[in-house]
């Protein structure tokens, strides 16, 4: 069965963990696709871990919808999803949605954004134009020379608050999932519990609707440093297949994260 918005927004209410990894090329869609991953996500992470660029910020609107071609190509179950790149959408909403229909004409399902509530009348303006939204929240990584690196997200009680408003208005305004990057375990539990849309996680509990990491990292083939949040599911499997079907079950059965995978 194809997985859609609503089937996602079925899983959540049904307390189905939703399984996502990033993908950027057909072979990997098809692994991933068969190995029962829900949703493959085209994230301007490529910049890192295909290109060898210190951060996401290099990667331009062509190489986005390159690599979702290449995985709307293989993917037949999973829903796609792509990443909006730095400077594509912030500027208005009308540039947002000129990015963003590129993308799902591309082959995308979903684009996601990054931003807190101010991103709001962008988020609305293509959800009512009939491109669902993925928001994401906490730690942004096109923000990293704002935040001055890659740090946790919500420490302090001035930073719950506001992620949590963030989560609340981004849903009201259409919204069809919130992600949630290196935030506290609690605050991602209550973000869940206050909004209507389905949650994803990375470095974020197990308390949200489903889980994301990043393929090469999930293989550890990465040769980055390796964030608290990160498992290497190659270990203990024989195949990449066996380690990505060995992650869609943790997810599935709530073992991962683990604790101390978690903020």
């Amino acid at each position: 069965m194809k997985i859609t918005v609503n089937t996602l927004q079925q899983m959540a209410a049904q307390g189905d963990k939703i399984s996502m990894l990033t993908c950027y090329d057909a072979s990997f869609a098809a692994l991933l696709d068969e190995a029962g991953v829900d949703v493959l996500l085209v994230g301007d992470s490529l910049g890192m871990v295909i290109q060898g660029q210190d951060s996401t910020l290099p990667v331009s609107e062509e190489d986005m919808l390159y690599h979702v071609r290449c995985v709307a190509r293989g993917a037949k179950r999973a829903l796609v999803l792509g990443d909006m790149t730095f400077g594509a959408y912030q500027q208005s909403p009308q540039q947002a949605f000129s990015h963003a229909a590129r993308l799902m004409q591309a082959g995308a399902h979903m684009v996601k954004l990054e931003g807190g509530a101010y991103m709001a009348d962008t988020v609305q303006f293509l959800a009512e134009r009939g491109i669902p939204v993925c928001a994401h929240i906490g730690l942004t990584p096109q923000y990293v020379n704002h935040f001055g690196g890659y740090r946790v997200q919500g420490k302090s009680e001035v930073d719950a608050v506001r992620i949590l408003a963030d989560a609340k208005v981004l849903a009201a305004a259409g919204a069809s999932l919130v992600l949630m990057e290196c935030v506290p375990a609690v605050l991602a539990s209550d973000i869940t519990q206050a909004i209507a849309v389905p949650t994803i996680g990375i470095g974020a509990g197990v308390e949200v609707s489903g889980q994301v990491l990043v393929l090469h990292d999930m293989l550890g083939v990465y040769p980055g440093k390796k964030a608290r949040f990160v498992k290497n599911f190659m270990q203990g499997s024989h195949s990449i297949q066996q380690a990505v079907q060995a992650y869609v079950a943790a997810v599935k059965a709530k073992t991962f994260p683990a604790a101390e995978h978690t903020f």
